[in-house]
């Protein structure tokens, strides 16, 4: 089984710099164009499933995906991106100011168990990903596609790749990004990570991508 690992576009709060959870923002006139960048780079791929987020960024780019085929949108709660709780829509420099402490916890080595303040840790995000994980390894479809978040993805490529929750750094998930992945039995093999080729022709400033 193929499966693709596919971020959102852009959103008002990625264009702005601010910190995005749950806000159900939609896609910005640019992150609708990278959508169907998306949609065109996979369109001449085999997909059996197409799994979103309910949330409107990663349900509208999935939809993209899907296009002309015949096979529906499985919405998916456990896609919900990480609750950030009170840092929602702040800029980062306030967040600093108000929640400096807690920063300097969540750069650190165990910064996949700080809890966002009245929000989740990246280890919760992995427990509620959990059964779906187990799901998708037993699925026998030729392919599938997963459309979600910046840390659902990190934690979905750490596991898939058998790698401490703690390595979510070394994960790059960027805006509109697709990593794909290999799944033969007990075996998966990274085809590709971080993709944004198809981007290249939509002429976005360095830094667009990857908030």
């Amino acid at each position: 089984m193929i499966l693709y690992l596919v971020r959102h576009g852009e959103t008002t709060y990625n264009r702005d710099g601010l910190a995005l959870g749950q806000a159900d923002v939609p896609l910005t006139e640019l992150g609708e164009r990278q959508a169907a960048a998306l949609g065109a780079k996979l369109a001449g791929e085999r997909l059996d499933r197409i799994l979103t987020s309910p949330l409107a960024r990663a349900a509208i780019t999935a939809r993209a995906i899907a296009g002309e085929r015949s096979v529906p949108v499985e919405v998916r709660d456990e896609l919900t991106e990480m609750d950030v709780g009170e840092t929602e829509g702040l800029p980062f420099p306030e967040m600093r100011a108000r929640y400096g402490e807690l920063l300097v916890a969540w750069v650190g080595p165990e910064g996949h168990r700080v809890v966002m303040p009245g929000g989740e840790s990246l280890v919760d995000v992995d427990a509620r990903l959990a059964p779906l994980l187990t799901e998708l390894l037993r699925d026998e479809a030729e392919g599938i596609a997963v459309v979600a978040h910046n840390f659902v993805l990190k934690a979905l490529t750490c596991r898939l790749l058998g790698l401490e929750l703690a390595a979510f750094r070394s994960i790059a998930t960027d805006l509109a990004s697709v990593s794909t992945l290999s799944i033969r039995g007990d075996r998966v093999t990274m085809r590709s990570l971080n993709d944004c080729c198809h981007l290249e022709s939509l002429n976005l400033d360095p830094g667009r991508v990857s908030l």
